[in-house]
């Protein structure tokens, strides 16, 4: 199998897994203690990402600078604003600026 083959299967597959839920709810009014757990699902997902990030292959905690300062602007800006978005777009722009800096 070649690399774009598994690429454009794999994307489809994305795709299609989440199309079902879309079609299957669309006439469909969803109780209002799913939605209340709904709610969490994004912030548990970003959580996972930076863990993944911030966890080697091997178990050890790979936090430098950039990625300390990062997550406390996270925490700061999603604390006092609570916008998903304005929390990952000032997180991320602390990150590669840190980055950027430090080379």
């Amino acid at each position: 199998m070649t690399a774009l083959l598994a690429i454009v299967l794999s994307g489809l597959g994305t795709y299609f897994s989440r199309a079902v839920f879309i079609i299957a709810l669309a006439n469909r009014r969803i109780p209002s203690r799913l939605r209340l757990a709904m709610e969490y699902v994004g912030p548990s997902v970003m959580a996972a990402l930076v863990m993944t990030m911030l966890i080697s292959p091997q178990g050890e905690v790979m936090l430098g600078l950039p990625e300390g300062l990062a997550l406390v602007t996270a925490a700061l800006v999603a604390w006092r604003t609570r916008n998903h978005l304005l929390t990952i777009v000032l997180a991320m722009a602390v990150f590669w600026g840190l980055r950027a800096l430090l080379g």
